[in-house]
């Protein structure tokens, strides 16, 4: 009977993905049940895993099947069933059963830290007070409200001002300051030995045991990325499709040249992808540079700078634009430098009279590049270009202008244009290596066959984000470009060509 019930509630609720998880989940654990097994609960909880894999493989890619059968895991673990109920007074059996659904919340919100945060990279510091309210308030509040309106119409609208009250409930929430916690991603490693940690803290062990289960917090509380070291520098391309967004890191600062496109109105590159890697990567920008105005360039900025309230920004960007409310910028022009960490910033365009009645925005992009430190053991300095969308006239007059151009590695101006990437430019620039950052298939034809074909008779490596994904180059590793597409492969990721 529990089970045909919740067949017809997931049934009735649109047969999401969670709800067929569930409905495997009780199917097992009532088949036993039914045949008179009286396993022991890893082997019940196992099953019911193995089972949810069987009917949905792609179920392990899921962040929510990790996050529930954990659950499960340390509820069953941890003996967390109904208290007891001492006394007769109904009351009593009431604040009895609150107080355990409290701890059950409590157990299970320690537990789960430590993987939220090696899925996510943060974690909700007021999840504990939210569910306290939001749980019941769906359970006995909305979901009958909402079911009972197929029946009687005007309780929807009692659900909708239920529902609006619990939003506004959990807004004010996440409105404070310390409503979540980030951290940098930490691996498996880590991610595996936190989970164990906050398991032993919370199972009924005498407290010495308990205890050692705070060293296995700390590799996923206090992980830190890997940064360059002094004098060093890397470089991220971040796969956003047919755009510009790379991520320079040296040993203590970082910097953001671009940050991709806007998708829809409410999706970008920003929300997408820029905001999480940041996260993940546990990065502080000092700077953003938005190279010009186009919205490959800058769809997904108003998220970066939301997230990155210290950054400065630096643009060139008209007065009136709607990223000067938002972050007033600096102008980039030529010859602005500066240095972190012993590496080298310089712009090498646009010039100050660019701006004076420019008529497209690819002429004010801005050029930076940077330089490494020689360092010991006869490495020598490395440099790299980001171009921007400048195409061949401002090409021209950085080559005629003997600006520093010879780079090791180029960020390929105009995603590979036709009106870019000149032989002159790249003969003066001679890089090793050249990064385009375009989408697979898109409309624009990047990179087209006349400048990939200059490339290549000048044996220079291009490397395409289609096929790279997010590249990384590293100035005291420059001989090649680590592409996340082969460095993170899977069996269901389709290889190009």
């Amino acid at each position: 009977g529990g089970l045909l019930l919740a067949l017809a509630y997931a049934v009735f609720s649109g047969w999401g993905v969670p709800a067929q998880r569930t409905i495997w989940m009780l199917a097992t654990v009532g088949l036993l049940r039914l045949s008179g097994r009286q396993w022991p609960w890893p082997v019940v909880w196992l099953l019911a895993c193995a089972v949810v894999v069987a009917v949905d493989p792609w179920a392990l890619t899921q962040a929510g099947f990790w996050l529930s059968f954990v659950a499960v895991g340390v509820l069953f673990a941890s003996g967390r069933g109904a208290a007891p109920v001492t006394g007769d007074s109904m009351a009593h059996g009431a604040v009895a059963r609150v107080l355990a659904l409290l701890r059950e919340q409590w157990v299970v919100t320690v537990a789960l830290t430590p993987l939220t945060l090696l899925l996510f990279g943060q974690v909700s510091v007021v999840a504990l007070v939210a569910n306290a309210l939001a749980i019941p308030w769906v359970t006995l509040v909305v979901t009958p409200l909402a079911m009972a309106g197929v029946a009687l119409g005007p309780l929807w609208q009692a659900a909708e001002w239920s529902i609006g009250a619990l939003a506004a409930y959990l807004q004010l929430l996440a409105q404070l300051p310390f409503a979540t916690w980030s951290v940098a991603q930490a691996p498996l490693w880590a991610g595996v030995a936190g989970v164990t940690g906050g398991l032993l803290l919370v199972l009924r062990l005498p407290w010495s045991l308990r205890l050692a289960g705070i060293p296995l917090l700390l590799p996923v509380l206090l992980w830190q990325s890997p940064r360059p070291p002094e004098g060093q520098f890397d470089l991220l391309a971040a796969d956003i499709g047919q755009g510009n967004a790379v991520l320079v890191r040296t040993a203590r600062h970082a910097l953001l040249y671009d940050t991709g496109p806007r998708f829809s109105r409410d999706s970008d590159a920003g929300h997408r992808v820029l905001v999480p890697l940041l996260r993940a990567l546990g990065a502080q920008l000092d700077t953003v540079v938005l190279s010009h105005r186009d919205s490959d360039h800058v769809g997904g900025a108003q998220a970066v700078l939301a997230m990155q309230p210290q950054a400065v920004l630096l643009s060139s960007i008209e007065p009136n634009h709607e990223l000067q409310a938002v972050r007033a910028a600096r102008r980039c022009v030529a010859g602005q430098s500066w240095r972190w960490d012993g590496v080298d910033f310089l712009l090498l365009h646009p010039q100050p009279e660019d701006y004076a009645g420019a008529a497209k925005p690819n002429v004010l992009s801005c050029v930076l590049r940077i330089t490494s430190q020689a360092g010991g053991a006869g490495l020598p300095a490395r440099t790299a270009l980001l171009a921007g969308d400048i195409e061949q006239r401002q090409e021209a007059r950085l080559v005629a202008t003997g600006a520093p151009l010879r780079s090791d590695l180029l960020l390929v101006p105009h995603h590979g244009s036709k009106t870019s990437s000149s032989a002159e430019f790249l003969d003066a620039v001679a890089p090793r290596i050249a990064l385009v950052q375009a989408g697979y298939r898109n409309r624009f034809g990047h990179p087209a066959a006349e400048p990939v074909a200059r490339y290549a008779a000048r044996s220079i490596q291009l490397v395409e984000s289609p096929r790279c994904g997010a590249a990384t180059w590293r100035s005291w590793q420059s001989e090649s470009v680590v592409c996340q597409r082969s460095e993170g492969l899977r069996y269901w990721h389709h290889v190009l060509p």
